[in-house]
């Protein structure tokens, strides 16, 4: 498994985007926050979307005043191979 996936929130936030296809970032912080039912430090979530932008999985885009966030072919890929890790898991 590769690093990124080690945090459960980075992860939980590509399975969001991988569910929304794209999502503004205010938007996934809510959504991210009725998941864990708890308040995320605004500098805390977007360090996690930043170090997923960084490192290829993750691609932000400037919509007037506002960032959208979508995933990448390769943060699409990894999404994918976290599923079947778990799902072979789950199966045994």
């Amino acid at each position: 498994m590769t690093r990124w996936l080690q945090s459960g929130r980075r992860r939980d936030l590509c399975a969001l985007l991988y569910d929304a296809d794209e999502l503004r970032g205010q938007s996934l912080k809510t959504r991210i926050e009725a998941h864990y039912d708890t308040h995320i430090d605004s500098q805390s979530f977007y360090a996690a979307l930043r170090s997923l932008e960084e490192n290829g999985f993750v691609e932000k885009r400037t919509e007037g005043i506002h960032e959208a966030y979508a995933l990448t072919d390769a943060g699409e890929r990894r999404v994918e191979d976290h599923f079947e890790w778990m799902a072979e898991k789950m199966a045994e």
